[in-house]
Protein backbone atom coordinates (compact mmCIF):
# COMPACT_ATOMS: atom_id res chain seq x y z
CA UNK A 1 0.00 0.00 0.00
CA UNK A 2 1.24 3.44 -1.04
CA UNK A 3 2.01 6.14 2.16
CA UNK A 4 -0.28 8.96 2.75
CA UNK A 5 -0.85 11.73 0.22
CA UNK A 6 -2.05 15.15 -0.56
CA UNK A 7 -3.62 15.60 -4.23
CA UNK A 8 -5.09 18.73 -6.04
CA UNK A 9 -7.42 18.85 -8.93
CA UNK A 10 -7.73 22.13 -10.82
CA UNK A 11 -9.93 22.05 -14.25
CA UNK A 12 -10.46 24.59 -17.27
CA UNK A 13 -11.40 24.20 -20.94
CA UNK A 14 -10.91 25.52 -24.17
CA UNK A 15 -12.63 25.40 -27.71
CA UNK A 16 -11.25 23.87 -30.64
CA UNK A 17 -12.46 22.17 -33.99
CA UNK A 18 -10.77 18.63 -35.09
CA UNK A 19 -10.97 16.29 -37.42
CA UNK A 20 -10.32 12.10 -36.66
CA UNK A 21 -8.86 10.63 -38.98
CA UNK A 22 -9.58 6.60 -39.55
CA UNK A 23 -12.23 6.82 -38.13
CA UNK A 24 -14.74 6.08 -40.52
CA UNK A 25 -18.18 7.95 -39.05
CA UNK A 26 -19.08 11.97 -39.08
CA UNK A 27 -16.58 12.65 -36.72
CA UNK A 28 -14.28 12.51 -39.67
CA UNK A 29 -16.09 15.81 -40.51
CA UNK A 30 -14.78 18.90 -39.44
CA UNK A 31 -16.16 19.75 -35.84
CA UNK A 32 -15.74 21.83 -33.05
CA UNK A 33 -16.13 21.07 -28.83
CA UNK A 34 -16.06 23.28 -25.80
CA UNK A 35 -13.25 20.51 -24.23
CA UNK A 36 -13.50 20.38 -20.35
CA UNK A 37 -9.86 19.15 -18.69
CA UNK A 38 -9.20 18.59 -15.90
CA UNK A 39 -5.26 17.68 -14.08
CA UNK A 40 -4.37 16.20 -10.63
CA UNK A 41 -1.27 16.59 -9.03
CA UNK A 42 -0.10 14.37 -5.82
CA UNK A 43 2.77 15.01 -3.40
CA UNK A 44 3.39 13.39 -0.16
CA UNK A 45 4.01 16.68 2.30
CA UNK A 46 2.89 19.86 2.20
CA UNK A 47 5.17 23.12 2.76
CA UNK A 48 5.40 23.74 6.12
CA UNK A 49 5.04 27.51 6.21
CA UNK A 50 2.22 27.56 3.85
CA UNK A 51 0.57 24.20 4.24
CA UNK A 52 -0.30 23.40 0.74
CA UNK A 53 1.39 21.15 -1.90
CA UNK A 54 1.03 23.76 -4.44
CA UNK A 55 -0.93 27.34 -4.64
CA UNK A 56 -4.28 26.26 -6.85
CA UNK A 57 -3.26 29.68 -8.58
CA UNK A 58 0.33 28.63 -9.65
CA UNK A 59 -1.50 25.15 -11.32
CA UNK A 60 -4.34 26.69 -12.64
CA UNK A 61 -1.74 29.28 -14.72
CA UNK A 62 0.39 26.35 -15.77
CA UNK A 63 -2.87 24.11 -16.70
CA UNK A 64 -4.01 27.44 -18.55
CA UNK A 65 -0.68 28.15 -20.48
CA UNK A 66 -0.66 24.66 -22.31
CA UNK A 67 -4.55 25.16 -23.13
CA UNK A 68 -3.21 27.99 -24.38
CA UNK A 69 -1.70 26.04 -27.51
CA UNK A 70 -5.14 24.64 -28.38
CA UNK A 71 -7.35 27.30 -27.94
CA UNK A 72 -9.55 28.42 -30.52
CA UNK A 73 -7.40 26.35 -33.65
CA UNK A 74 -7.87 23.94 -35.56
CA UNK A 75 -6.10 20.88 -34.15
CA UNK A 76 -5.43 19.01 -37.05
CA UNK A 77 -2.92 22.29 -37.64
CA UNK A 78 -0.83 22.10 -34.97
CA UNK A 79 2.41 20.54 -35.39
CA UNK A 80 2.04 17.93 -32.76
CA UNK A 81 -1.03 16.48 -34.57
CA UNK A 82 0.09 16.58 -38.10
CA UNK A 83 1.06 12.94 -37.54
CA UNK A 84 -1.51 11.90 -34.49
CA UNK A 85 -4.88 11.76 -34.63
CA UNK A 86 -6.50 14.49 -32.05
CA UNK A 87 -8.90 12.17 -30.36
CA UNK A 88 -9.84 13.25 -26.61
CA UNK A 89 -6.92 10.73 -25.78
CA UNK A 90 -4.08 12.05 -27.64
CA UNK A 91 -5.51 15.22 -26.47
CA UNK A 92 -5.36 14.48 -22.76
CA UNK A 93 -1.69 12.95 -23.49
CA UNK A 94 -0.24 16.13 -25.21
CA UNK A 95 -1.70 18.47 -22.04
CA UNK A 96 -0.18 15.73 -19.46
CA UNK A 97 3.08 16.11 -20.95
CA UNK A 98 2.91 20.02 -21.40
CA UNK A 99 1.80 20.24 -17.75
CA UNK A 100 4.69 17.89 -16.67
CA UNK A 101 7.06 19.64 -18.07
CA UNK A 102 5.96 22.81 -16.40
CA UNK A 103 5.85 21.50 -13.08
CA UNK A 104 9.28 19.12 -13.07
CA UNK A 105 10.95 21.60 -10.94
CA UNK A 106 8.88 20.96 -8.02
CA UNK A 107 8.32 18.25 -5.40
CA UNK A 108 4.62 16.84 -6.84
CA UNK A 109 4.28 14.81 -9.65
CA UNK A 110 0.96 14.79 -12.21
CA UNK A 111 -1.24 12.25 -11.04
CA UNK A 112 -3.72 12.33 -14.52
CA UNK A 113 -5.25 14.53 -16.96
CA UNK A 114 -8.41 14.08 -18.02
CA UNK A 115 -10.46 15.46 -21.21
CA UNK A 116 -13.89 15.83 -22.34
CA UNK A 117 -15.89 16.45 -25.14
CA UNK A 118 -18.89 16.10 -23.40
CA UNK A 119 -19.84 15.62 -19.75
CA UNK A 120 -20.63 11.72 -20.71
CA UNK A 121 -17.51 11.18 -22.94
CA UNK A 122 -13.96 11.71 -20.82
CA UNK A 123 -10.07 10.45 -21.67
CA UNK A 124 -7.76 9.87 -19.05
CA UNK A 125 -3.85 9.89 -19.21
CA UNK A 126 -1.59 8.88 -16.79
CA UNK A 127 1.83 7.83 -16.52
CA UNK A 128 1.34 6.63 -12.93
Amino acid sequence: MAGPRYCLRVSSDFSSSHQLHNYGGKCENLHGHNFLVEAQVCGEKVDPDTGMLIDFKELKKNLQAVLEELDHKHLNDLPYFQQTNPSSENLACFVYQGLKSRLKSRKIYLDWVMVAEKNSSRAYYSET
